[in-house]
Parts: C-alpha cells; sequence; structure tokens
C-alpha cells in the first residue's frame, strides 16, 4: 500500500516484539484513541504489511493511533508464542500510550480471523490486571474461538466455501501447532473430545444455541468414536488461550465491552455467535455486525 501523508508511521520494538505506529499528523486538541490491531493468518501467514492498507484506513477514519502488532509466526516460532507477544505488545502499549498522545483509558484490542483470537485471549488474560490500565472494548472479526466442535450449522453449511473450507481450517490448526496432518480426519469428526469434556462445555458450545435462521439445512453428526491418542497429540485445543470460548464464567464476566463481526458464507460464523450469547449471558456489552454476504 501507498503510504497516508496524513499519517505519520514509525517502525517500533515493543520489548522485542515488532510493532508499526500509525499517529495522524493532524495536531489533536485532547488525548486520541488508540487501537492495537492483531492481523490474522492463522498465526503461519500474514504481516505488518500485509495489513498496511487496513491499519492506515483505521487511523485515518477514526483519528486514531493504530499499533499493528507483527508476532512471529508458526511453526517456526511455537506456539504460544503468537499469543505471548500479543500480549507483550499490548501491555507495552497501555503502559506508554501517553508517550504517543493516547489516553490510555480508551485503548482497543482489534484483530481478524486468528488476529481475533489473539485479542479475545490478550482480554482474558488481562482482565484480572491492577496494574496497567483496562482496554476499553475488544473487536473480533470473524474470530476463531473453539476447537472442538467442527460440525456447526456453519461448519456443515459453509464447509466448501471457497479460502477457508472446513478441511483447510483444521489443516491451517493442525500446521500451527506443528502436528501431523494425518490428525485432521479424526479432528474434523470430534474423535479427540472425551465425553467428560463434550459434557462439561455443551452449555456454550452447542447448536442448540444458535439461533434457528441459521440452522437451515443443519443436520446432527452422527455419534462418534473417541480416539484417546489423538485427544494427548492435540492437548493445546482445549486451552483458553487457544480456543477462548472455554474460558470460565469468571474470566467472562468482566470482559469489557466488544464488538463481534460475522459473515454469512464462513466456517467460523457460528463461533462468533456462540461468544455472543456467552458475553450477553454474563452482562457484557455486545455490538453484533452480521455481513450477510460476507466470507472469511
Amino acid at each position: 500500500a501507498c503510504r497516508d501523508s496524513r499519517l505519520f508511521i514509525k517502525d517500533l520494538q515493543f520489548d522485542g516484539v515488532p510493532v508499526r505506529i500509525y499517529l495522524p499528523g493532524e495536531p489533536s486538541a485532547s488525548k486520541r484513541r488508540g487501537v492495537i490491531f492483531f492481523h490474522g493468518g492463522c498465526g503461519i501467514f500474514g504481516s505488518i504489511r500485509s495489513y498496511e492498507r487496513i491499519c492506515q484506513y483505521i487511523a485515518t477514519k477514526s483519528d486514531s493511533v493504530v499499533a499493528s502488532v507483527g508476532y512471529h509466526l508458526a511453526p517456526e516460532h511455537k506456539y504460544p508464542a503468537q499469543t505471548l507477544e500479543c500480549l507483550t505488545a499490548t501491555v507495552h502499549f497501555l503502559k506508554t500510550a501517553e508517550t504517543y498522545g493516547v489516553d490510555p483509558a480508551r485503548v482497543i484490542v482489534c484483530g481478524d480471523s486468528a488476529g481475533g483470537t489473539y485479542a479475545a485471549s490478550v482480554c482474558q488474560e488481562l482482565v484480572h490486571r491492577t496494574d496497567i490500565p483496562k482496554i476499553r472494548a475488544q473487536v473480533l472479526i470473524y474470530p476463531f474461538l473453539q476447537a472442538l466442535n467442527f460440525n456447526l450449522p456453519s461448519h456443515q453449511k459453509n464447509a466448501a466455501v471457497a479460502f477457508l473450507s472446513r478441511d483447510r481450517a483444521v489443516n491451517f490448526i493442525l500446521k500451527y501447532l506443528n502436528k501431523d496432518c494425518s490428525l485432521k480426519e479424526p479432528v474434523l469428526a470430534g474423535s479427540h473430545v472425551p465425553e467428560s469434556i463434550n459434557l462439561k462445555y455443551r452449555k456454550w458450545i452447542n447448536p442448540d444455541l444458535i439461533p434457528d435462521v441459521f440452522k437451515l439445512g443443519y443436520k446432527p453428526p452422527p455419534p462418534t468414536l473417541f480416539l484417546p491418542q489423538v485427544h494427548e497429540e492435540v492437548q493445546e485445543l482445549f486451552e483458553p488461550w487457544f480456543s477462548p470460548l472455554l474460558a470460565e464464567d469468571a474470566v467472562v464476566c468482566p470482559l469489557p465491552d466488544t464488538c463481534i463481526v460475522t459473515c454469512e458464507h464462513d466456517v467460523l460464523r457460528d463461533e462468533g455467535l456462540l461468544y455472543k450469547k456467552r458475553l450477553e449471558d454474563n452482562n457484557v456489552r455486545v455490538t453484533w455486525h452480521h455481513v450477510e454476504k460476507g466470507f472469511h
């Protein structure tokens, strides 16, 4: 993207994490809002550079200071390095916001796809911290939020949609975690989840919680055989850092105001809907935008 002349753009390091700062050039009468942006790409591709146009747009249209985080990618940098770097960059920015003319009480985190996962995870991790300013809001753009059930209505409806099919989504997850891709079929079938875990999280990850308008043509999958060896191989999938939908209510209840964007033609659509319900059930204020003709 061409550099926007209305912005001052600088590459920095936040405690060792690459960050590109976008500062509006016009002087402001008061401190500006801050946006910490985490790009998508399943944790294995994408970059600050590939999101340059989007970050410039956010900075100019909202008159905000944007910090785009260039976390290092998997599998060379093993999970959870990406989440940890996003957390490090966020804490640094919250502590130093005034250096960039930002009101530390008006900082949001924002991300798309895996970037939405990192935004959700960072908010959950910081929710009980009292030594730094509170995050004002989180913006989750078609986020990935759980890896227990790949047979939700949106997975069935959009299984073969271009770019992010159901198969490709699980392939990316396995590549991100540096796992053998032969695990794809049992994970797709749900064979990695023991009955005890299914029972525990059914209250949060369940097709019954999705509005009927999104379930046209949905068919409950047949029972699947639990495979302990697959479960052992993919333990990371059950961590709230990887699957933020699995966080306990004590973590979800104090989360900040949230904006969730979902797309109709997206395998991840229902994860956004389920998180929306969880947040609302815990009295978190949610704004929801659904793009009927949108895709991942």
